[in-house]
Order: C-alpha cells, then sequence, then structure tokens
C-alpha cells in the first residue's frame, strides 16, 4: 500500500509539472493536448509498476555483492525487463493518446517514426525504472521483520547427494566458490552446497552471522580475534579460521567489536 500511494504521488508531481513545462515551451498546442500526453504516460507507467517489482524480487540490488557472475546476471535480467518495460509503456500510452484525440475529434494524433520515438522514450524510462527498482529494495528492506538472535539446533547443508545437518554454532565462516558456497565447520569440514552466499545469508542473518566481505559471512558469536590488517581493512580470527573484513563492509566491523 506504502508502494503504491509513492508510485501515484510521484506520477502526479511528475504529470503536473512536465504537462506545465510544455505549455510554456510550446504555447501554440492546445491547452488540454500537454494534460493528454503526459497523463497517458503516468497511468501507463502506474499500470506496469508490476514489472520493476518483480525483477527487483527476482534480481535484488544485494546480489551485486556476490561477484561478476552474480552483478552479470543482475544486470542482464534488468536491461531485458527495462526494454520491454519501456516498450510496453510506449506502446500503451500512444494507443491511449490516439483514442482520446479520436473521441475528442482533435484530428490524428503523430507521434513520429516508431523507432525515434521508442529510443527517445528509452533514455527517460530507464531513468524511470531504476527509481522503481530503488524504491521497491527499499520497501522490502522496510519490510523485513526485526528478528531477535536466535540459536537453531542445526542447519542442513546439502553436500551433492547428502544432507549434513550442522549446529549451526558449529558453522564458524560461510564463503563464496564459484556457483557454490563453502561451510568453514568447527571440526575441520569443508562441506560444499549449490548456492548463492546472498541466499545463504537470509537464511543465517538472524542467527548472528555478518557480511564481512562480498565473499564471506562469519559466525559473530564464533569470533575470537579482530586484527587490523592496514588501509581499514581487517582479518577476523574464528579459532583457526581466518576471514576478510572489507574496509567497504563498516556495519559489520561495528557489529562484530560490539
Amino acid at each position: 500500500m506504502v508502494g503504491v500511494l509513492v508510485i501515484a504521488a510521484g506520477a502526479a508531481a511528475v504529470t503536473v509539472v512536465n504537462a506545465l513545462t510544455v505549455q510554456v515551451d510550446n504555447p501554440e498546442v492546445d491547452a488540454w493536448e500537454p494534460w493528454v500526453w503526459e497523463g497517458t504516460s503516468a497511468f501507463v507507467v502506474m499500470l506496469l509498476a508490476w514489472l520493476p517489482w518483480l525483477s527487483t524480487a527476482g534480481a535484488p540490488p544485494d546480489m551485486v555483492r556476490d561477484g561478476w557472475r552474480a552483478r552479470a546476471v543482475f544486470a542482464g535480467v534488468h536491461l531485458a525487463a527495462a526494454a520491454i518495460w519501456s516498450a510496453l509503456h510506449v506502446v500503451g500510452m500512444m494507443s491511449l493518446r490516439l483514442a482520446v484525440y479520436g473521441w475528442a475529434g482533435a484530428g490524428p494524433y503523430e507521434p513520429g517514426p516508431a523507432g525515434e520515438v521508442y529510443l527517445y522514450e528509452f533514455r527517460k524510462d530507464l531513468l524511470s525504472y531504476a527509481a522503481f527498482v530503488g524504491l521497491f529494495w527499499i520497501l522490502r528492506r522496510l519490510r523485513r521483520p526485526e528478528r531477535p538472535t536466535l540459536r537453531p539446533v542445526s542447519f542442513d547443508i546439502r553436500d551433492g547427494a547428502r544432507i549434513i545437518r550442522a549446529p549451526v554454532g558449529e558453522i564458524l565462516a560461510v564463503s563464496s566458490a564459484g556457483n557454490y558456497v563453502e561451510f568453514w565447520l568447527a571440526d575441520g569440514r569443508r562441506p560444499l552446497m549449490r548456492a548463492t552466499l546472498a541466499a545463504i545469508e537470509v537464511e543465517l542473518e538472524a542467527y548472528g552471522f555478518v557480511r564481512a566481505h562480498r565473499s564471506w559471512l562469519v559466525n559473530g558469536a564464533r569470533v575470537t580475534g579482530l586484527v587490523p590488517d592496514g588501509s581499514g581493512d581487517w582479518t577476523v580470527e574464528l579459532g583457526t579460521v581466518r576471514a576478510p573484513l572489507s574496509r567497504r563492509f563498516p556495519e559489520a566491523l561495528a557489529r562484530l567489536k560490539g
């Protein structure tokens, strides 16, 4: 509901500002025309809000922290979604404008060559799409409930056909290993599981695990020391295991120090 209200308020504000600007810059057009142009555009944008919502759910900005493969997937998903979104936007608003002009008997509406219109609109739609992705990502994070730190009995690590049921307290750290993640267990085992680090972070963050590096999660309850490496980076000591703590994650340092 909050997202709908924000989108509606933003669309109304943009419509008013753009329509008044067009009236001032083009005094020769009829006063009602800029309102039709901007109103149909805003109306279709609101109808298509589901598309960036879906793409944000499937490829959230958080995944860019999981290495170049995740960043490539993120870019591919959103570029394709933005291109489709812009095409639907252009077709929808042009169809509405043609209908309004026909109903008003105001003569034919001539938008120009389809290719030029799409390229012109795509440049603007790309910014609008990015704004929608940012809005939906922020709303998803705000709606994520604050959960107390829990200590579950175990966490199932799917290592190939095996399932290793490891007590969460015995998982010292989790690191990214290509298309897999590697679990660093207190008994020395290092099973692999096919998953992204971002997906494992979602499952374990409520249990005291902290993203210390784009490729590492550490168990805050098992930290035995923090060693500065210079230039703002640190090494996290978890018994015999050493994990990097990047200066790009200052919140992680504050949590582990606290």
